[in-house]
């Protein structure tokens, strides 16, 4: 017997406003300088809102990716909003407020099968309604959930959700319609298809979107106990042939883009280690959120405490196994771990370990799932006495509180380049933090803590870093001789020429020597930089094989 309806409904929408309420925050931050000026502020394909624009958001990869509805999105908002951030952020905030509601409304479908019916139907009459909110808020006021609604960039997270979690409400209906010689079956599971299709054109993450669904039919739909294996492959395989096109264009596009690290770069044990240690966090962070920061970047070398958190990912994994009794355990372990996967380290792109954004579509089983469990253990211990009930109570209204604070207090870190980076070197002072930090400040004018930065990211250098030094050099001299302190610039532009001789950095260079009256050298750097020496920027040496 069914309980949802309008009861659901209105759940839902609560959910959604509350997560709405708390998030407007993030209409006070603005861009960042992690990935924003790529796919906004200077980024020429969102200029346009025409024939052009869905030409070549569907026909051309951009910034490594091929994302036509993020990029559709995204021009949509620079349609009526400009370059203002405002109106970026409130279409964050609202796809994943309706994001929040699409987690009530999968819970309440689930929760038909898992929740005992003393739950679902039992003495107390606000119980489930609760449990759906409940589940609810624990997605969508999670901690983890800050960097994909209030960073500009992850418009994908957030839009790949909708499509991602509307693909899962029309398959659990599809799921019920089949049972019962439905009518309406077929339109359904074409519904999901259709969104699961737009999901990928959002962010291709959700190639795992097939498995999830048979560990759905697994558990809570005991569809496998009906020895319909092979009915239930042959329902995935449109799912599944999509899944291999996408993972197949995606690889091909950012080998094209050298978005992916080598194997020779980064060996296998490396990559299994780093893997092992990001299952291990996100099982950390989505248990206890504290010490969330934007970037956490692999350390150079690897260390030791890197290998025993894999080896504790792997005790876990083993741990599952054992209680497979309990379907609920497994089913939720996979659903946690199928979404992470693809950005794992086996696919390595960039320097990141893991990162708080790719918890979005994974914390969705976990969410339902501890929400469940609260209520079940709510209906026991107040059956025992209203007393125990009441602790309950608190401790879930306390929980609830933290996360909105935190959640709050994290969006803070997202107002401007060097709120962002603060955080960051706050928990990991390296080099790249250092660097981002000090072109915020020179941009904003404030070139003595711009030059302190840049000597700080000199101080920091690994040996990752070690073969491109010559930029931080350039960046150092560049803050100096707008600082007024040529000698000190003028140093520092010779080593940048001696590691890597750019024109822009004889030009530069020129400028401070001009500035002390050596007009003679002056003219000679002048003449080494060329007539279009550009300006100073992050530059890869062609020599090096290897990439940031």
């Amino acid at each position: 017997m069914r309980v949802y309806g309008k009861t659901t409904a209105i759940v839902a929408l609560s959910a959604g406003v509350v997560c709405l309420l708390v998030y407007l925050r993030a209409l006070s931050c603005g861009f960042v300088n992690l990935d924003d000026p790529d796919y906004v502020l200077n980024n020429p394909l969102i200029r346009q809102l025409d024939g052009n624009l869905f030409r070549a958001a569907f026909t051309q990869a951009h910034v490594g990716w091929w994302m036509p509805l993020t990029w559709i999105s995204l021009a949509v908002d620079y349609h009526f909003w400009g370059l203002d951030p405002v109106g970026y952020h409130l279409t964050n905030i609202l796809l994943h407020a309706a994001n929040t509601g699409l987690v009530v409304i999968i819970a309440d479908r689930l929760y038909q099968y898992a929740l005992p019916e003393s739950v679902r139907m039992g003495s107390h009459r606000f119980l489930y309604p609760v449990t759906l909110l409940l589940a609810g808020l624990l997605f969508g006021l999670h901690p983890l959930r800050v960097e994909s609604v209030a960073w500009v960039t992850e418009r994908k997270d957030v839009l790949n959700g909708l499509f991602s979690l509307g693909a899962i409400v029309c398959y659990l209906r599809y799921a019920e319609e089949r049972a019962r010689g439905g009518a309406g079956a077929v339109r359904l599971y074409m519904a999901s298809l259709g969104l699961f299709i737009c999901s990928l054109m959002a962010k291709s993450v959700s190639v795992v979107l097939p498995a999830m669904l048979l560990v759905l039919d697994w558990y809570p739909l005991g569809r496998w106990r009906q020895n319909a294996a092979r009915q239930l492959l042959g329902e995935k395989l449109p799912f599944l042939v999509l899944s291999l096109l996408m993972s197949v264009a995606t690889l091909y596009f950012t080998a094209q883009t050298r978005y992916l690290v080598s194997y020779d770069i980064f060996p296998f044990m490396q990559r299994l280690v780093v893997s092992g240690t990001a299952i291990f966090e996100y099982c950390r962070l989505l248990l206890v959120p504290a010490g969330i920061i934007p970037l956490f970047m692999i350390p150079d070398p690897i260390p030791t405490a890197y290998t025993v958190k894999a080896i504790a990912a792997g005790i876990i994994c083993i741990g599952i196994y054992f209680g497979r009794k309990h379907a609920w355990l497994p089913a939720t372990w996979l659903a946690f771990v199928l979404p992470l996967l693809p950005v794992l380290a086996f696919f390595q792109n960039g320097d990141q370990a893991y990162a708080a954004r790719f918890t979005y579509l994974p914390s969705l089983g976990a969410s339902i799932t501890a929400a469940g469990l609260l209520a079940v253990g709510y209906g026991r211990l107040a059956a025992l006495s209203r007393w125990w009930g009441g602790l309950v109570v608190t401790a879930i209204l306390a929980l609830l509180v933290w996360y909105a604070g935190t959640t709050l207090r994290l969006i803070a870190v997202w107002d401007n380049p060097g709120t962002l980076w603060s955080r960051v070197i706050a928990f990991e002072p390296r080099a790249q933090a250092y660097k981002e930090r000090g072109v915020y400040h020179y941009n904003a004018g404030d070139h003595g803590a711009a030059v302190a930065d840049f000597t700080e990211a000199i101080s920091h250098v690994t040996n990752v870093w070690q073969p491109y030094a010559y930029n931080l050099y350039a960046h150092r001299g560049e803050a100096l001789r707008a600082a007024g302190r040529y000698d000190e610039a003028v140093r520092d532009f010779t080593e940048a020429i001696e590691l890597y001789p750019h024109p822009s950095y004889y030009y530069y260079r020129g400028l401070s020597l001009q500035a002390l009256g050596r007009k003679q050298d002056a003219a000679e750097d002048f003449r080494r930089a060329g007539p279009a020496p550009g300006s100073i920027d992050w530059y890869w040496d062609a020599r090096q094989d290897s990439r940031k």
